[in-house]
């Protein structure tokens, strides 16, 4: 009797509509850059802050680039990587990173990048992003400039719920390496670069100048996308977040944190996340870092003459 009426119980919590928390899991990269830039802890608490609120969401953000603990990624629900990238990307530098997001991802899990983290080698994480998110910065494919994005058309989807129509400047990487014809991607955000932007033609740059990025000037180029996978798992990628300031404008940081739910199949609200962000909340968990020297002009005029060093007994 006391076997039916735990079974009893728990059959009452299924058909209420009661279920475990979703549990996304936020991995935040080593301090990075100069102050205000690449703030991937500071990013990624507010996130957990301002995702705090949401029902049914369970938010733990592992620093450092990896988790001390590996039990940490057993049962999440969506895992979104805030960090460095290229060769010093996390999952670059130990496969067996690779294999532990690959078992995630195999249960469904979203997978989600941000800012350097959607860089990462061709053969040596690239072909896994594909699979995982639909797309990622290919080095002499990609490019990663400062510009100031306007984003007037918005497409009809839970990660654009709340958005406006905006504008802002970052380090928004753009011309990505998608899956073949785009197949279950979505572009969220995209914009028509300045021409400048895509780099001196013919430049031997592995982050500009490459003869495919300059056969679309005029083009709009996606800089936030989202990635519905053939296994129904879902990913997105979010080029800019730069700067940690810009977290502060409203739709900016909307889309990112209405990502994050979308992967981990969490319903976005109607009006998305609402997050009230104060100039104090973007001080705290900053990573110490030291201030930026001025950049100094040299003046010809006090320009001191070249005195040769005396040498001793010459």
């Amino acid at each position: 009797m006391k076997s039916l009426s735990i079974l009893s119980f728990a059959f009452s919590l299924v058909l209420s509509g009661v279920a475990a928390d979703k549990k996304i899991l936020l991995i935040a990269g080593n301090a990075s850059h100069g102050p205000g830039e690449h703030e991937y802890r500071a990013g990624s608490l507010l996130f957990q802050k301002c995702l705090a609120g949401i029902p049914g969401v369970s938010v733990v953000v592992a620093s450092n680039d990896w988790p001390k603990d590996p039990s940490v990624l057993e049962g999440a629900d969506a895992a979104v990587m805030f960090c460095t990238g290229g060769a010093g990307h996390p999952l670059a530098r130990d496969p067996k990173r690779v294999q532990a997001i690959e078992a995630l991802v195999r249960k469904g899990a979203g997978f989600g990048t941000m800012h350097y983290g959607v860089e990462i080698p061709e053969h040596n994480g690239g072909q896994e992003f594909l699979r995982w998110q639909g797309g990622y910065f290919l080095t002499n494919w990609s490019v990663n400039p400062h510009w100031d994005a306007h984003f007037t058309n918005l497409p009809n989807h839970e990660i654009t719920r709340g958005v406006k129509p905006f504008k802002i400047r970052d380090e928004w990487y753009y011309h990505m390496k998608f899956v073949d014809g785009m197949k279950g991607v979505t572009p969220i955000l995209a914009a028509i670069p300045p021409d400048s932007t895509r780099g001196r033609p013919g430049a031997n740059d592995p982050h500009g100048g490459n003869p495919e990025v300059q056969k679309h000037k005029g083009e709009a180029e996606t800089v936030v996308w989202a990635y519905e996978r053939p296994d129904g798992g879902r990913g997105f990628g979010f080029t800019g977040a730069h700067n940690h300031k810009n977290w502060g404008d409203e739709n900016f940081r909307k889309i990112g944190l209405n990502a994050i739910l979308w992967i981990a199949k969490v319903p976005v609200p109607q009006n998305g996340v609402e997050c009230a962000v104060t100039p104090e909340d973007l001080e705290r968990n900053l990573d110490p870092k030291p201030p930026r020297r001025p950049r100094q002009q040299e003046n010809p005029a006090k320009a001191q003459p070249f005195v040769s060093p005396t040498v001793p007994g010459k």
